[in-house]
């Protein structure tokens, strides 16, 4: 042991000054090192835990500063948008969420933007690899369970194919159905005496049917200022089985009201367009500001009452943003309520068309009055931190057909035409219809 001690010392001393500093500095480190001996936890013994209960009202610093209590149910206003005979359903519609294939689209596209979990999609779409294949005019409808699960979801594939999914436990059971009977077209028309419900259900039209004309048109005309006299004529292609009509699809609609005429004609995406083939829906904005602000609380149908425990749904997207920022309307459309309305605060609602409507709430100022028409992107407030708010910022709602959607992620109305052979060949149809479509 002396002898390698001495080996040592003789080979360090043989070193030159500025390694033998360097290694002299590296032994103190590696001692120091060996010395010290931090705390390390050991899982095999128990930590202690204590359990710390908050009060309801000390929720409030747990949330983000700009938002709506998490503690409270969903700051509805006082007043429901108004409704009227157009709104009226189709019984037992009730629930019942439809939509129309377009561009892009895919089944989770579809179903997440109203708020249904990918889980479902997902569980639906592994089940029946079909669904991945959905086509441009198809239709899909669907009802939920009173906790917002998927319950049953309709596939439209073709006028003579339909096919429904319903929930057993973990699984979706398939069913196929073919329509038998003959498609034949036929024109119905009519002159408003009374309102244009009762005056197309007396022309022979049902009430799906005169739901499909009111959406049809819905960005060209005001059903409710239609006078007396006005004319109409609709082109219809029922399906009938043993001499009773099953169901029917809209081709073509022509309104002359005030002398003036408004078409519109279903092309082969579903959707309606004018003569010329240009868009009949009015495009509307992502956002209701000129810059996209801090989102501080996101669309949430699910969303759970801490303090309750039951579902509170944040129907909407809530904005942080300094009070005072001007509010637009995302699209062309008329207010139909403009006032302070419980934790809603100061409160806007505007109807684009008969299908959409936007909510604005939490207001500082007011700049519009119900009955007012806006266009796209018209102040119609001032931003605040008013009604049951956690600090200043925007709740904002986008609904569609009476339900809730995320306005981040929802398809929004777009407003271009058909191009290229697609308008070719709706021009074709526009060619067939429209001399159909005479008035009396």
């Amino acid at each position: 042991m002396q002898k390698i001690v001495r080996t040592i010392t003789l080979a360090y001393n043989n070193l030159p000054r500025p390694h033998r500093v360097m290694l002299g500095s590296l032994t103190v480190v590696t001692l120091a090192v060996a010395v010290w001996r931090p705390s390390v936890y050991h899982p095999e013994h128990n930590p202690i835990v204590k359990s710390v209960e908050l009060e309801a009202n000390q929720l409030r610093v747990l949330q983000p500063e700009a938002s709506e209590p998490i503690d409270a149910d969903q700051p509805t206003p006082d007043d429901d948008i108004p409704e009227d005979e157009l709104d009226q359903k189709v019984a037992g519609e009730e629930g019942v969420h439809e939509y129309v294939v377009s561009t892009g689209d895919t089944l989770g596209s579809i179903l997440t933007q109203y708020g249904i979990e990918m889980s479902d999609v997902s569980l639906l779409a592994s089940q029946n690899r079909d669904l991945r294949n959905l086509k441009i005019g198809q239709q899909l409808s669907w009802t939920l369970t009173e906790d917002g699960d998927l319950k049953r979801l309709t596939w439209e594939v073709s006028r003579r194919e339909t096919r429904t999914y319903d929930r057993v436990g973990n699984t979706f059971k398939e069913t196929k159905e073919t329509q038998k009977g003959e498609w034949r077209n036929s024109v119905l028309t009519g002159q408003l005496n009374g309102s244009f419900v009762s005056s197309a259900s007396a022309a022979g039209l049902n009430r799906a049917e005169i739901n499909a004309v009111i959406k049809a048109l819905q960005w060209q005309l005001d059903f409710r200022k239609l006078r007396k006299g006005d004319q109409f004529a609709v082109l219809m292609s029922r399906e009938e089985f043993d001499g009773k009509s099953e169901q029917s699809q809209l081709l073509g609609v022509r309104m002359r009201s005030s002398g003036k005429d408004y078409f519109a004609i279903r092309a082969d995406d579903g959707k309606f367009y004018d003569r010329q083939g240009s868009g009949l829906a009015r495009g509307f904005m992502r956002f209701p500001t000129m810059k996209q602000f801090r989102i501080s609380s996101n669309f949430n149908p699910r969303r759970v009452n801490p303090v309750t425990g039951r579902i509170a749904p944040h129907k909407g997207v809530d904005f942080a943003m300094p009070v005072g920022t001007p509010v637009l309307a995302v699209g062309d459309g008329e207010v139909v309520i403009a006032k302070r309305s419980g934790a809603a605060g100061n409160y806007v609602a505007i109807r684009h068309g008969r299908q959409y409507t936007t909510r604005y709430m939490h207001l500082k100022k007011l700049l519009v009055k119900p009955g007012q028409k806006v266009k796209r992107g018209d102040r119609i407030a001032l931003s605040g931190n008013t009604g049951r708010s956690t600090g200043p910022h925007l709740h904002y709602e986008l609904w569609t057909n009476q339900q809730a959607v995320n306005p981040l992620t929802a398809k929004l109305p777009r407003s271009e035409g058909l191009m290229g052979k697609d308008r070719s060949d709706y021009l074709a149809q526009v060619k067939e219809v429209v001399p159909q479509l005479q008035l009396d």
